[in-house]
C-alpha cells in the first residue's frame, strides 16, 4: 500500500485526495493477480480494473464465493476469468471450472477471453453449445480442457452420453447472465448440473439484474456469499443518449430508413422482436441498397457466428437482431442502438442499450414507440427513472421516403416467400439458400455473379 501513497504524492500536495481518485489508482498487482496474469491483460489492452473487477477479484482470491450485480459492460468477464486462471497456476489440473452462459454467441465470447489472457500460461478451453457438431465437442471434452464454457442443455447432454466425461473435480462454477439462464427456463437442466458437481467447489453467480429467481438459486448454490453490487438501480450508462419516436406502426419501415439515411457512417444495432421480422427487415434493407446482416435464432450456428463476424470486421455497417443478441455481445463499435420492437420485458431494455456507449464511449439509442407501445415505454422509463427525449425527425423528408419503402417492403415479402417455400421444398439443401450474402434474389441480379467469386476466396 505505501508504494501507492507515495506514487500519488504529487497530486496530494494539490489537493487532497478522495477515497474516489484512490480507488481509481488501483492496478491488477495491487488486487492480487499474479504478475504473469498482470502481463496478459496490460497486452490485452486493460490498464486499470474496472469498478466490479476491483470488489470482486480480491474477494475471489481469498476463496469466497460471489454474486456479481453489474450492468453490461462493465468487464464482468474479466472478474471472473482472472481469479479462475490465478487459482488455476496455483493448483493446475484438467476440468477445472465450468462456466455456464445462456447464448452461444456469449459462450464464445467468454472462451476468446479466457484464452487471451491465458495464451501465455497454455490454457485450454472448451466451448459447448448447441447447434454444433457434438462429436467434435466430445473430442474436445476427451482432451480434458481446463475450462468448459457451455450453455446448459447441451452440457447436459455430454454429461448423460459422452462417455468418460465428467465434472467431480471441478473447482469452479461461474455462471454468466445468471438471471437470463433462468429465464429461458433452463432451470431444471442448471438444477441437473449442480448434482453432478463436487458441493466443495467455489462459486460465482454474475447477474444485471437480481430475480427471484437468481435468488432462488443462489441459496442452493453458494455458501456465504459476498455480493459485489456495482450498480444498485437499473441503470444505463451515463454517456449514452437515450430517445424515442412516437410513430405510427405503419410507418416504422420509413422512419427506420430515415434514420439511417441521418445517421449514416455509424454503425447500427437494430433489434425486432422475432426472428421472421429481423429476416424481413434485413431484406427491405437490402433492396434499398444498405449493407444490413441478419442475427437469430433460426439461422444456423456458423452463419450467426459467420455475421457476427462480418459487423466486427466492419464488413457490414448494420446489424438487425433478436434478443439472442441484447447481452454481453462485446462488440466495440456499436454507435447506434435502434430498438425497431419495443423489447416485452423492460429488462431487456437495459441489455439492449447496453451494446452501445460501452467501455466509456458514448453512443445513442433510439426507440420506436407505436400506438400500441405506450404503455411498454412507460414501464421502461418508471424502470430506468428518466423520461426520454424525443428523437428531432423532419416528418416531410420521411414521407418522401414513402413510396421507395413500400416497394422494398412488397420485395421483402415476396423474397420471405419464395424463400419460405424454398426452405419446404429443399429441407437438405436449406443451409445454402439463406445465406447472410444473400443467396436470396435481389442482391444477385444486382451484383451479377460478383458475390458468389469473393465468397470463393
Amino acid at each position: 500500500m505505501a508504494a501507492s501513497v507515495e506514487h500519488d504524492s504529487p497530486e496530494s500536495m494539490e489537493a487532497p485526495q478522495t477515497a474516489v481518485e484512490a480507488e481509481e489508482t488501483k492496478t491488477f498487482k495491487d488486487l492480487g493477480v499474479t504478475d504473469v496474469l498482470c502481463e496478459a491483460c496490460d497486452q490485452l489492452g486493460w490498464t486499470k480494473p474496472t469498478k466490479i473487477q476491483i470488489e470482486a477479484i480480491p474477494l475471489a482470491l481469498q476463496g469466497r464465493d460471489i454474486i456479481g450485480l453489474a450492468e453490461t459492460g462493465s468487464g464482468k468477464t474479466g472478474a471472473f476469468a482472472l481469479p479462475i486462471l490465478n487459482a488455476l497456476l496455483e493448483t493446475p489440473q484438467r476440468l477445472f471450472a465450468l462456466v455456464l452462459t445462456p447464448t452461444r454467441e456469449l459462450a464464445f465470447q467468454i472462451s476468446e477471453q479466457f484464452e487471451a489472457l491465458g495464451s501465455s500460461i497454455g490454457v485450454q478451453c472448451a466451448v459447448i453449445v448447441g447447434g454444433i457438431d457434438s462429436m467434435s465437442q466430445s473430442l474436445a471434452l476427451a482432451k480434458k480442457p481446463h475450462i468448459v464454457i457451455a450453455t446448459p442443455g447441451r452440457l447436459i447432454d455430454h454429461l448423460e452420453n459422452t462417455k468418460g466425461f465428467n465434472l467431480r473435480a471441478l473447482k469452479y462454477l461461474v455462471m454468466d447472465e445468471a438471471d437470463r439462464i433462468l429465464n429461458m427456463d433452463f432451470e431444471t437442466e442448471v438444477d441437473k448440473i449442480l448434482k453432478v458437481i463436487p458441493r466443495d467447489r467455489k462459486t460465482f453467480l454474475f447477474s444485471a439484474t437480481m430475480t427471484k429467481k437468481v435468488q432462488k438459486l443462489q441459496r442452493a448454490a453458494l455458501k456465504n456469499p459476498v455480493k459485489c453490487a456495482v450498480s444498485s438501480k437499473y441503470q444505463t450508462v451515463e454517456k449514452l443518449q437515450q430517445y424515442y419516436l412516437f410513430i405510427p406502426s405503419k410507418f416504422k419501415d420509413t422512419y427506420l430508413v430515415y434514420i439511417l439515411n441521418e445517421l449514416a457512417g455509424n454503425s447500427f444495432m437494430i433489434f425486432c422482436s422475432t426472428c421472421n421480422n429481423t429476416q424481413r427487415t434485413a431484406l427491405l434493407l437490402r433492396n434499398l441498397g444498405f449493407t444490413a446482416i441478419p442475427l437469430h435464432g433460426q439461422m444456423s450456428q456458423s452463419k450467426r457466428l459467420g455475421s457476427l463476424n462480418k459487423f466486427k470486421a466492419k464488413a457490414r455497417s448494420i446489424l438487425l437482431a433478436t434478443d439472442v443478441a441484447s447481452r454481453g455481445l462485446d462488440i466495440p463499435h456499436v454507435d447506434v442502438v435502434v430498438n425497431f420492437d419495443i423489447p416485452t420485458h423492460s429488462k431487456d431494455y437495459i441489455h439492449r442499450v447496453g451494446r452501445t456507449a460501452r467501455a466509456g464511449r458514448s453512443g445513442k439509442a433510439i426507440t420506436f414507440v407505436t400506438q400500441y407501445d405506450v404503455e411498454l415505454f412507460q414501464r421502461i422509463e418508471h424502470l430506468i427513472g428518466k423520461k426520454l427525449p424525443v428523437f428531432p425527425t423532419q416528418d416531410d423528408e420521411v414521407m418522401m421516403l414513402t413510396e421507395r419503402v413500400t416497394e422494398a417492403q412488397r420485395f421483402a415479402r415476396m423474397e420471405l416467400r419464395e424463400h419460405g417455400e424454398k426452405k419446404k421444398r429443399s429441407r437438405e439443401d436449406a443451409g445454402d439458400n439463406d445465406d447472410t450474402e444473400g443467396a436470396i434474389g435481389v442482391r444477385n441480379k444486382v451484383a451479377g455473379g460478383k458475390m458468389k467469386k469473393r465468397k470463393g476466396h
